[in-house]
């Protein structure tokens, strides 16, 4: 009795670990670190402030207010994936990188850092934003070409 108690104990636990690493999207933290691995070296971190998460913050309020535009925020996990790298589980109190952008926007090799990685987030946005909000995501990277 007390055996199969302690199974069924440790059985929950496993689940309740997998279901934490993966959201209903099937979306996890290695689908992010694929994407940042393409682009963890290409960014200007001269110039860059830190930032730290306050209680009601969410990564496209931070970058609408830092960049201007609610769309940057995987520049803003690329530069700070070694805290976290899914924008859905930023804490309060972490400190993120918030790069100069103007900075990397001028450099040929990180202004394709930035396109890329916002690029590269749109079928997360889509899986969980909806084809709305992923579309204006794209529209966005494919602007930056432009400037």
């Amino acid at each position: 009795m007390r055996r199969t108690a302690l199974s069924a104990l440790l059985i929950l636990c496993v689940l309740q670990a997998v279901s934490c690493a993966t959201d209903k999207s099937g979306i996890t933290d290695e689908t992010f670190n694929r994407i940042y691995d393409k682009y963890a070296n290409k960014l200007i971190l001269d110039g860059a402030v830190t930032y730290t998460v306050k209680n009601g913050d969410s990564l496209s309020k931070i970058s609408e207010e830092k960049y201007g535009n609610q769309f940057y925020y995987p520049v803003i996990m690329l530069a700070s994936r070694s805290l976290a790298v899914d924008p859905d589980k930023i804490q309060p109190g972490m400190q993120l990188t918030i790069i100069d952008l103007e900075k990397n926007l001028a450099d040929r090799n990180a202004k394709a850092a930035v396109k890329g990685v916002i690029s590269d987030c749109v079928p997360i946005e889509r899986e969980r934003n909806g084809e709305n909000s992923a579309q204006m995501m794209r529209e966005h990277a494919i602007k930056l070409l432009a400037k």
